[in-house]
């Protein structure tokens, strides 16, 4: 019996060609990663006299003043693109007053890592969700639930605060009806033109956020579905998105980023400002877990997953590996 192949036509095309040998694939690449993609976001605790380990996040920690500006000039030097800063005061309310206190914590990060910062965005989180004693991200009527306007006014208290504190752009994420065009209307007044809006114009009620509670002590009482978008909507984001753009956004953020890609590609097909995605802490920590467990190449799956962010359209992605990151392009160029 003949084990000879049957005779086939030679390919006219062959598409293998373009991954032959690393340099190839290195120079034919559709998507690159670079530091300056990306955003590195910081949890800054009052009253801690060292560095605070998280248990969900491994590698993430709750900073002092002091490893907070390590931090920061350490990120500056590797060249990520930006700092989010995210504050976990000491005192919270039912109306969340440390969020407007000049002396707060978080403006006082503000002023900490713009001291290091040496031109690098600094990224101030504006929403009150860290500051209240129910863990929502305003304050709350007569019956429990939350007050669109009444928070929105705080907002803008809030946003004046953190200009004044030094924020190059303020990451306005509570997803409240109206709250880019009031927050612009009262940078504006007080002269802060030049302040950057990033709006988390699609953030989702999502499952994937656990991680960051325990990052920021979060008190929430429920859920937030009643101002998060629904995880099954679309559509709606691209709604969410021409309303905060019509209000001056700058930048418009997607969040979660891995589990909701298609979204983000239908933002940035419709944004004429950059779009932003927030790789957030639950997807972190499974691709944390799956790593430990041996289940996949840690490094791999890391530029992996952010790479899909960039393919997405993602010009600006937050993610807690910004740095380490930045640290691999850095040798790999």
């Amino acid at each position: 019996m003949s084990h000879e192949l049957p005779s086939t036509p030679a390919p006219a095309i062959r598409p293998r060609r373009l991954r032959s040998t690393f340099g190839i694939r290195r120079l034919v690449a559709e998507t690159r990663l670079h530091p300056a993609n990306l955003v590195q976001p910081y949890f800054v605790a009052e009253g801690l006299t060292q560095p605070r380990e998280l248990t969900l996040m491994p590698g993430v920690v709750q900073h002092t003043r002091e490893s907070l500006q390590a931090a920061v000039a350490e990120a500056v030097s590797l060249g990520v693109g930006g700092i989010m800063l995210f504050a976990v005061p000491a005192h919270r309310d039912a109306v969340g007053s440390s969020a407007v206190d000049p002396d707060g914590i978080l403006a006082r990060s503000v002023r900490w890592a713009t001291q290091v910062a040496s031109g690098t965005p600094v990224i101030a989180d504006l929403c009150l969700d860290e500051f209240t004693d129910h863990g929502h991200c305003g304050v709350l009527d007569q019956q429990g639930r939350v007050d669109n306007d009444a928070t929105v006014a705080v907002y803008a208290q809030m946003a004046r605060v953190l200009a004044d504190a030094g924020a190059d752009i303020l990451g306005a994420s509570g997803m409240m009806d109206g709250q880019i065009g009031a927050i612009r209307a009262a940078l504006d007044a007080s002269g802060h033109t030049e302040t950057l809006l990033l709006a988390y114009a699609a953030k989702y009620a999502s499952a994937f956020y656990g991680p960051f509670r325990e990052a920021v002590d979060s008190a929430l009482v429920g859920d937030r579905r009643t101002y998060q978008q629904d995880p099954a909507n679309g559509r709606e984001a691209l709604r969410e998105v021409r309303e905060d753009l019509a209000q001056g956004a700058d930048i418009v953020m997607v969040k979660p980023a891995l589990a909701y890609l298609d979204v983000v590609a239908a933002v940035a097909a419709i944004a004429e400002v950059p779009t932003a995605a927030y790789v957030v802490s639950g997807e972190f920590a499974m691709i944390e877990a799956a790593a430990a467990a041996g289940a996949i190449d840690r490094r791999r799956g890391i530029l992996e997953a952010l790479t899909s962010v960039r393919r997405a359209g993602a010009s600006v992605i937050a993610t807690y590996w910004a740095v380490e990151v930045a640290r691999w392009l850095r040798a790999e160029n």
